[in-house]
C-alpha cells in the first residue's frame, strides 16, 4: 500500500495483495479481464521464462560424458524422465523431437512461477513499494489470464499436430465423423461434441493449474496475517503454519507443473490418434 497510509485491515490486506498491476494504471481485482495487460504477470513469466531458457542451457553446455555433477545428474534425470513419458504417449519419434522438449521447457518455466510462492508474502511488494509500485502479484500461474494463455499454447500446438499428421482434409472430416460415425445426419452432433471437448480440455488445463496455486497463495497470505497479530501466540503460530504449508506446498508446485506437462503431452498425442 502507499507509504504514510493507516494500518489494513485483514480484508484490505488481502484485497491489496490480489491486486495486480496493469496496463490501465488502476486497481484490477477481478480474476480475469483480457481487456488490461497484467505488467506483473508479464513480468515475471517473462523473467521466469528466460531463467528457464538459461538453466537447460546451461545444463546442455555444461553435459560431459564423464562422472556428472550434482546439477548435471539432476537434470539429466528430469530429461529422462520427460523423455519417457514422452516415449510412451507419443509414437512417432519425429514429433517427439520438438514436443520433448517442449514438454521439458513447460515443466521447468512452470516450476519455477509456481515457486515464486514460496518467498515470503510481503517481500517483493515492499521492495516494490519502495520504487513507487503498489500493488504486485509474484505468482504468475495464480492468474487465470496466464494459465488460460499457456493451455491456449498448448491447443495451437495440437490443431498444428491435428492438421500435420492427418492433413487439413482428414481432419475436417474427423471433425464432422467422429465420435459417432459418418452418417450426414450426425455431421452437425459430432461437430458439436467436437468443438465441446476442445474448448473443455484447454479451459480446464489452465484452470487446474490456475486453481491450485490460486488457493496455495490465499493460504500463505493467511498464514502472515497470523504473524501481524503483535502477540507471541501469532508470532509463533506463524512461524509453524507457515514452515509446514511451505514443506507440503514444494510437493504443491512441483505436481502442478507434472500434472501441465503430462496433459500436453497427452493433448499432443491425441492429436496423432486418427477415429
Amino acid at each position: 500500500m502507499a507509504a504514510g497510509s493507516a494500518a489494513p485491515t485483514s480484508g484490505e490486506y488481502i484485497v491489496h495483495h490480489l491486486t495486480h498491476l496493469n496496463s490501465t494504471g488502476h486497481a484490477q481485482k477481478s480474476v480475469i479481464d483480457w481487456s488490461v495487460i497484467n505488467i506483473d504477470t508479464m513480468f515475471y513469466s517473462i523473467v521466469l521464462g528466460l531463467v528457464t531458457i538459461f538453466v537447460l542451457w546451461l545444463a546442455a553446455r555444461k553435459a560431459t560424458s564423464g562422472v556428472p555433477g550434482r546439477f548435471q545428474a539432476a537434470v539429466e534425470i528430469l530429461v529422462e524422465m520427460v523423455s519417457d513419458q514422452a516415449k510412451g504417449i507419443i509414437h512417432s519419434a519425429e514429433s517427439r523431437k520438438f514436443v520433448a522438449p517442449l514438454a521439458l521447457t513447460v515443466f521447468v518455466w512452470i516450476f519455477f512461477m509456481n515457486a515464486m510462492d514460496l518467498l515470503p508474502v510481503d517481500l517483493l511488494p515492499k521492495i516494490g513499494e519502495m520504487m513507487g509500485i503498489h500493488y504486485q502479484r509474484v505468482v504468475a500461474t495464480a492468474d487465470l489470464n496466464a494459465a488460460l494463455g499457456m493451455s491456449l499454447g498448448v491447443l495451437l500446438v495440437c490443431l498444428y499436430y491435428n492438421i500435420k499428421i492427418k492433413g487439413l482434409g482428414g481432419w475436417i472430416h474427423e471433425l464432422f465423423t467422429a465420435p459417432f460415425g459418418s452418417h450426414p445426419l450426425l455431421y452437425p452432433v459430432n461437430f458439436v461434441m467436437q468443438m465441446i471437448e476442445f474448448v473443455a480440455k484447454t479451459v480446464s488445463h489452465g484452470m487446474r493449474l490456475f486453481g491450485n496455486m490460486y488457493a496455495g497463495e490465499l493460504v500463505f497470505m493467511l498464514i502472515a496475517l497470523l504473524g501481524g497479530t503483535a502477540t507471541v501466540f501469532g508470532f509463533v503460530g506463524h512461524v509453524i503454519a507457515g514452515s509446514i504449508w511451505a514443506i507440503f506446498h514444494i510437493l504443491i508446485i512441483t505436481l502442478q507443473a507434472f500434472i501441465f506437462m503430462m496433459l500436453t503431452l497427452v493433448y499432443v498425442g491425441q492429436a496423432h490418434e486418427a477415429h
